[in-house]
């Protein structure tokens, strides 16, 4: 198995000091994720830049946080379940919302069921989803741009999903408390 350096300000390579300050600025802290990804300046540099652009998208916070949680359990991504979790459940999500979503189980808010819907399918189905699940996302009172919100959001976590795969990245101390194993 290959060996990933988990890298901090002082051992990254010089071109992704930056982003990796940008990463401890929006999370409070250098992820093991970002740590991992600063031995290819690119990599975090997208990463950040799509976590930057998902953030500003169209989508209400609950619905990013549907599609982060949703793409990870799909992608079978123990890190991501677990961070996304943390942060959803800080930011004041309902926590029977993260455990259904932790458990690929359907959610009572239909918008918020819409979004993890096409979420699943589009990680499921590698983005090639029918008309008819595009229509009842609209159908539920999302719009085109929101669908390509989704496609964004899934976009970003395939980045962290499939890096944490490779790497096998260890796990935060502040994602322990929701730590979460792949079925």
């Amino acid at each position: 198995m290959a060996q990933f350096t988990v890298h901090d300000e002082t051992t990254a390579p010089e071109e992704s000091r930056a982003h990796l300050a940008a990463g401890k600025n929006r999370m409070g802290f250098v992820t093991s994720l970002n740590g991992i990804m600063a031995e290819s300046p690119e990599l975090l540099a997208g990463y950040n830049a799509l976590a930057e652009q998902f953030g500003r998208s169209s989508l209400p916070v609950a619905a990013k946080h549907v599609v982060w949680i949703t793409a990870s359990v799909g992608n079978r991504c123990e890190y991501c379940v677990a961070a996304h979790s943390t942060v959803a459940l800080k930011v004041g999500t309902d926590p029977a919302v993260v455990e259904a979503l932790r458990a690929g189980k359907s959610l009572p808010d239909t918008a918020l069921e819409a979004v993890r819907v096409l979420t699943a399918a589009i990680v499921a189905d590698r983005g090639e989803v029918g008309e008819e699940q595009v229509a009842r996302f609209l159908a539920a009172g999302y719009t085109r741009r929101h669908v390509l919100d989704v496609v964004l959001g899934v976009g970003m976590k395939t980045l962290s999903n499939y890096t944490n795969h490779i790497a096998h990245t260890p796990l935060d101390p502040a994602w322990a408390d929701q730590e979460w194993t792949a079925g």
